[in-house]
């Protein structure tokens, strides 16, 4: 099933001469689970290799229920934390085990927290399940084995190098092609809506984190098979930028390196920028290349702060972000939103009989109102029994990814900042026509909201 584009910001694809598009989970779309699990496979084997962790942790088993997208890590404290889009700490575990609010609080003291300390660590990567679910898993080790484990900010600093150790070395990557089938999803609908892009004169790049030769043989698995009779991949995708070093090929100054495809070998880019695949660079250099304005490319990407955040803060290019996990958490939503309309229902006749409590017992000759408290007590003890409810729809140990309670959670508030437009798939996109046209809805302040 294909969802609706969410707008965050007005795009016209008619102003839009060129797309990039992330690789891995964007262009080339994961069975997440499985490999999730991978990672968290080759992670634990990469610390006990690499780091000489106690045999003792081949005895953990992953589940990817045990994290979502967007959480942060303490690593001072080994803490692992959901933040509202203000920093306010919403849910806290010390490793796998719940905080209560009142020991969260007597922990933190503020309950706000600041991302630019070194000591957190927002884990909103493609690989953020299994490094948040090995984290919380060896804290836990930590805690009841003191003698056999670094401290808590060393086993974060162990976790996340271990991530990417099996991410960078070939092992992991010759496993997923050997068994693609395990961990890629093949979609040929993705090539149709590709072409149909190219026809109505839109031009697509790759601008991928991966190096050169696992790009090559994606596309030879997900892209290649479902091109029509002499039509070649270049046709699709006359730029193959790899090796980029997002978030770096925003704000840096690499220089871009061309490959010879039949060898792999590199040599500097001297002249003219012409179709073909290279390696590094920087997106001042290309845009100037293409001969475009920056608000004339859209990039398209999965991780928010590599490929949105940083974009948005250092470019003037369009931004789409690609949230796999939009279209469950939309279903689940669905399906509790009867709860969620009796809970606002209840909170509108709180609001009203707060009002009325805080006249009367602030007016001279009026007491406390007894029966007023009564009822808001009533009320508070169904409003927990429907949110307890309202909760067993969602992940049952961090609940919702883009709600916190009421408010936002950070991943969403990024989200809907750096994101102009932000979808469950790239397919989702491209089965709209190529000249759409996306309105963000007028957003309402607190006072525009009487009537």
């Amino acid at each position: 099933m294909n969802y609706p584009i969410f707008c965050n910001r007005t795009l016209n694809l008619k102003k839009i001469k060129m797309i990039g598009l992330d690789m891995d989970h964007t262009l080339v779309r994961y069975h997440s689970e499985n490999f999730e699990q991978l990672v968290y496979d080759f992670s634990v084997k990469a610390l006990l290799a690499n780091n000489n962790y106690p045999s003792l942790i081949t005895q953990l088993k992953f589940n990817y229920d045990k994290a979502i997208r967007g959480l942060v890590i303490d690593s001072q404290n080994g803490n692992i934390l959901k933040l509202s889009r203000y920093g306010l700490i919403k849910k806290c575990r010390h490793g796998t085990r719940l905080m209560n609010h009142a020991e969260q609080t007597k922990f933190y003291r503020s309950t706000y927290v600041d991302l630019n300390d070194h000591n957190y660590m927002a884990v909103d990567t493609a690989f953020s399940i299994s490094l948040c679910v090995l984290f919380a898993q060896l804290i836990d080790l930590k805690d009841e084995f003191p003698e056999l484990f670094p401290n808590y900010k060393q086993i974060a600093v162990d976790v996340l190098s271990a991530v990417d150790y099996v991410h960078a070395q070939g092992e992991m990557k010759a496993h997923i092609i050997d068994n693609y089938k395990d961990y890629i999803k093949i979609s040929p609908e993705i090539v149709h809506g590709l072409r149909r892009y190219t026809s109505y004169g839109k031009k697509f790049f790759i601008l991928t984190n991966s190096d050169y030769q696992y790009t090559k043989q994606l596309l030879k698995i997900t892209i290649e098979p479902f091109l029509p009779p002499g039509e070649k991949l270049e046709d699709i995708f006359p730029y193959i930028i790899t090796l980029a070093n997002k978030p770096r090929f925003f704000y840096d100054n690499l220089r871009f390196l061309k490959i010879v495809p039949e060898t792999g070998h590199m040599t500097n880019l001297d002249g003219k920028f012409v179709p073909g695949i290279y390696q590094g660079g920087n997106a001042k250099a290309l845009t100037q290349y293409l001969d475009i304005e920056g608000d004339e490319i859209l990039y398209i990407g999965d991780h928010i702060y590599g490929d949105i955040v940083r974009l948005k803060k250092d470019c003037n290019w369009r931004t789409a972000l690609v949230v796999d996990e939009l279209a469950d958490e939309i279903k689940r939503q669905q399906a509790a939103q009867p709860i969620e309309f009796e809970i606002i229902e209840l909170m509108k006749v709180k609001q009203t009989l707060e009002t009325e409590y805080a006249w009367k017992v602030t007016n001279a000759g009026h007491e406390r109102d007894e029966n007023i408290q009564q009822e808001l007590q009533k009320i508070d003890h169904k409003l927990s029994h429907l949110i307890i409810e309202q909760d067993k729809y969602f992940n049952k140990k961090w609940g919702k990814v883009f709600r916190a309670g009421a408010e936002e959670t950070f991943f969403a508030f990024q989200a809907e900042r750096y994101a102009c437009i932000y979808m469950e798939k790239l397919l989702d996109l491209l089965s709209m026509p190529p000249v759409s046209y996306f309105r963000a809805y007028r957003r309402m302040l607190s006072h525009e909201q009487l009537g």
